[in-house]
């Protein structure tokens, strides 16, 4: 089914993925296509479920931090003009512990974004 996207954006509606019953995706061909959500066949695997873990602890981990550590690292990222949202940064650290690119990232901005140890070896 073909739906016009300037529409949808126009009343601030643009999907992609599963929304309730639905999943939606763009086609170049044919604009915004859905079709009902289909359940996967089989469990997830271990590392599927150990990826979903590490993004949820992230997520967490985030949540967790004070008003002024967030700013930080929305400031961080702003300063050293990066291409990717702050939250973004944070969890590609927090997922990835590349502490050599956290540090670069503060020597760029000037900003302290790792004042502690958030993790354990």
């Amino acid at each position: 089914m073909k739906v016009d996207q300037k529409l949808l954006r126009q009343l601030g509606f643009h999907v992609t993925g599963d929304l309730g019953p639905w999943t939606f995706y763009t086609s170049r061909l044919k604009g915004l296509v859905w079709f009902p959500r289909s359940p996967p066949m089989v469990p997830a695997s271990p590392l599927q479920v150990h990826q979903r873990n590490k993004f949820r602890r992230a997520a967490q981990l985030w949540h967790s931090l004070t008003p002024e550590i967030r700013q930080n690292w929305k400031e961080a990222t702003q300063r050293a003009n990066l291409a990717i949202t702050y939250y973004n940064l944070f969890v590609y650290f927090v997922t990835t512990n590349d502490v050599a690119a956290i540090n670069t990232i503060e020597h760029q901005s000037s900003i302290n974004l790792i004042p502690f140890k958030l993790f354990t070896p």
